[in-house]
């Protein structure tokens, strides 16, 4: 699979080496020109980095709310993450992509015949035209490293014996800043030559080039945090976790790998974290800016539809009171018919109180309970008002009972 971006990545090399004539700053240009292809990705992951971080208090609010009930929770953040317009995945999909490349870089580095030059496979197995000319001039396989780098370290040694093979056959010197960049970083401090300077500079040199590797991708990691804190995943414990693991693995995987690939691969690492933690400090200031921005813009929209739909709620209840209401002509056509349908009986009704012909029943004050005379037939409530006296009051029922009789 890496052969397939390795091969257009092997020819930029190859490219850019020609063009600046020297491979330490082709390696450099190479991660700057990476940087450049991959920052409008890196701007999106960035951008939505941030904006997760900045809805961690209202997701910490949902938390307390619903935190007996995660399924419910998980429902409320992804809610608000599509009010938001928030990817929850935009900041980890892209930040996977510089690691293909790297893999593809290094196949590219350890195949510079095959992969930067371009050149048949077939012109270096046994019995092509270059493995007679290397086994020919006496060429030693068993040094140890990488085969095609001590190939092309051992024809640029003897570059006008094989004239005439190939076209595409170039001259590499990996010299830079007096390192050997096709080199593999050693370790072992204890076996190094310290006889003499120009024995164990080149070694130590080459051996410092995995520890600053792993010594700025903890300074990018750590810059990162500082200037954006990363969103909580499962709460503020999990996050700390995991960008503590990120920040012991990430330099450790930087320096395994630094002292067993060639030290080009060390240096273009480096510089593409340099280049990270530019682009970062950049984004960060304008993302925070921008965003800032659209948080305010996005608060006075609902302040100011918050204040449109009150008004309109004023202005129902108004014309609830005077009876003016009118049916809304984006009602559904179920809640009209019900309204209609509702309107109709009210009419009915009034209707049917207004033209029915039952008369009301008529007053019976000698009626108690179901006994319709319990009072006498003529018993008259009012039959002594304007008859008495001052102080005197009305004769009883008994009194009425027996006059009665």
């Amino acid at each position: 699979m890496f052969d397939a971006i390795a091969v257009p990545f092997g020819m930029l090399m190859m490219w850019l080496y020609e063009f600046c004539n020297n491979y330490g700053l082709a390696v450099i240009l190479f991660a700057v020109i990476v940087n450049v292809i991959l920052l409008p990705f890196q701007m999106k992951a960035k951008r939505g980095t941030m904006r997760q971080t900045r809805l961690q208090p209202k997701i910490k609010e949902l938390e307390k709310k619903h935190g007996a009930n995660q399924q419910k929770y998980r429902q409320e953040v992804m809610n608000l993450y599509k009010e938001e317009g928030v990817n929850s995945m935009s900041g980890c999909l892209w930040s996977f992509l510089p690691l293909p490349i790297m893999f593809a870089l290094y196949k590219a580095i350890t195949a510079p015949i095959t992969i930067m030059m371009g050149i048949p496979s077939s012109y270096i197995e046994e019995g092509g035209a270059i493995a007679r000319k290397l086994a020919e001039l006496g060429f030693d396989a068993a040094g140890g490293g990488y085969q095609q780098i001590a190939q092309t370290r051992f024809i640029s040694d003897h570059f006008s014996e094989f004239d005439g093979i190939s076209e595409s056959l170039k001259n590499i010197d990996y010299r830079f800043l007096g390192i050997d960049l096709g080199a593999t970083p050693r370790w072992k401090l204890w076996e190094f030559d310290w006889s003499a300077p120009e024995k164990w500079l080149p070694m130590v040199l080459l051996f410092l080039v995995p520890v600053v590797t792993a010594g700025i991708t903890v300074a990018q990691t750590l810059i990162t945090q500082k200037i954006s804190p990363p969103p909580a995943a499962d709460g503020q414990g999990a996050s700390s976790m995991n960008m503590k693991s990120m920040m012991l693995m990430m330099p450790a995987m930087m320096l395994f790998f630094g002292f067993a690939a060639p030290a080009a691969l060390g240096i273009y690492w480096s510089a593409g974290s340099a280049l990270n933690i530019l682009r970062d400090i950049w984004l960060t200031k304008r993302y925070n800016r921008l965003m800032d921005i659209e948080d305010e813009q996005r608060l006075s929209a609902r302040a100011k539809k918050e204040a449109e739909l009150e008004l309109k709620r004023r202005e129902t209840e108004r014309l609830k009171a005077e009876n003016k209401t009118a049916l809304n002509p984006s009602t559904s056509k179920k809640k009209r018919e019900l309204a209609e349908k509702k309107e109709r009986e009210i009419k009915a009704a009034d209707w049917e109180k207004k033209h029915s012909g039952a008369e009301e029943a008529p007053e019976e004050p000698s009626r108690e309970g179901t006994r319709r005379y319990a009072r006498g037939r003529a018993y008259d409530p009012r039959r002594y008002e304007g008859a008495l006296g001052a102080g005197e009051e009305p004769p009883g029922e008994d009194a009425e009972d027996q006059e009665e009789e």
